[in-house]
């Protein structure tokens, strides 16, 4: 004779059904990696691979090749997962390999400060990827989104060319770098000769550059050269109008063109050192006899560079006719300077 026992029916109104072993172990195990991230792996690196220079028979843990056999996955991400904590224990976040042993639990950074330390790509290993790693964190950025940028020049240059922001960042970054790289000065300085609108723009900013200094050096030396190339003091007043128009320049914008601004100040000073050789009698003299002085040592100049030692292959009557016309001109030239020397007496 069989027993027979009627169970009641199990409905969602009776209550929920009874927990899955399984499930309960995932959601602990997703808690906490929502809490550590990396970190988890990482302590399980750190108390279980044996750090270098400790050999097999010092301690149970194993090589970085060992564990990576076990768990199915290649000794270079066990390693970076080993230089992660590394470099966090050199920072005091978590204790250094020698004091973990395999199975101890230690409490672990915020997963947020995960991405700090840890670098998933190859390349960060490489002497490009550590330079790359470093000048990161030196701007105060993680590793992994310069990594990224670099791994992708493309997408870099579709943010230059679509970015305005990214392109003077671009720029920034270029001229920053530019001087400890001879090679890159001299490429860009190619690029630049290369292109006639770069070269028409580099032209414009130099001749803006010199005549800002050309007013810089008054207003700082309160020196100033004249139009025969004489050096004098300047007048304060000139000096004045110097750091005015300096002062003008100097609170412009970043990226304000500043060659309207120059070209006024450069004119300016000019016609003033001018007004200031005229207004002074002596001034006056000594300049025309500077300027005198210039040309005659070009004019000798360029007469020392004739040569005319196979000048009889390409003779012609003319060459003769404006030597000629030369030595006339010399003479009278000669002739009126002694003139003027007789009428104003022997220099003192």
């Amino acid at each position: 004779m069989t027993l027979a026992i009627d169970l009641p029916e199990t409905s969602a109104e009776d209550g929920p059904a009874p927990l899955s072993d399984l499930v309960a172990r995932d959601a602990r195990e997703f808690g906490v990696y929502a809490r550590t991230g990396g970190w988890t792996f990482a302590l399980m690196v750190a108390r279980s691979v044996r750090p270098g220079g400790q050999g097999a028979d010092e301690t149970p843990k194993v090589s970085a090749k060992e564990f990576a056999g076990l768990a199915g996955c290649s000794p270079e991400r066990v390693m970076r997962y080993y230089k992660a904590w590394d470099r966090a224990a050199d920072d005091g976040l978590v204790p250094h390999f020698e004091e973990l042993t395999p199975g101890q639990d230690v409490e672990l950074p915020d997963a947020d400060v995960w991405l700090a330390y840890y670098v998933s790509r190859n390349s960060a290993t490489s002497e490009r990827g550590t330079a790359i790693s470093e000048a990161a964190e030196a701007e105060g950025i993680r590793p992994t989104k310069a990594l990224e940028v670099a791994e992708n020049p493309t997408a870099l240059r579709a943010a230059i060319l679509a970015d305005p922001s990214t392109a003077r960042a671009a720029r920034t970054a270029l001229l920053d770098r530019i001087k400890e790289d001879p090679e890159l000065q001299s490429a860009l300085a190619r690029d630049v000769v290369r292109t006639d609108d770069l070269k028409k723009a580099v032209a414009t900013e130099s001749r803006s550059a010199d005549r800002i200094g050309y007013v810089r050096q008054i207003a700082e030396s309160g020196q100033v050269k004249t139009p025969a190339g004489q050096t004098i003091d300047a007048p304060v007043e000139l000096r004045r109008e110097a750091e005015r128009h300096l002062s003008l320049i100097d609170e412009l914008d970043e990226g304000e063109d500043a060659g309207e601004w120059a070209s006024e100040a450069y004119d300016t000073m000019k016609n003033l050192v001018v007004e200031t050789v005229e207004a002074d009698p002596e001034l006056r003299v000594q300049e025309r006899r500077t300027k005198f002085y210039s040309s005659l040592q070009r004019a000798t100049k360029v007469f020392e560079e004739l040569t005319f030692d196979d000048a009889q292959e390409f003779y012609e009557d003319d060459m003769v006719q404006q030597l000629e016309e030369l030595q006339q001109a010399i003479g009278s030239c000669i002739a009126s300077l002694r003139g003027a020397r007789g009428t104003a007496g022997p220099a003192a």
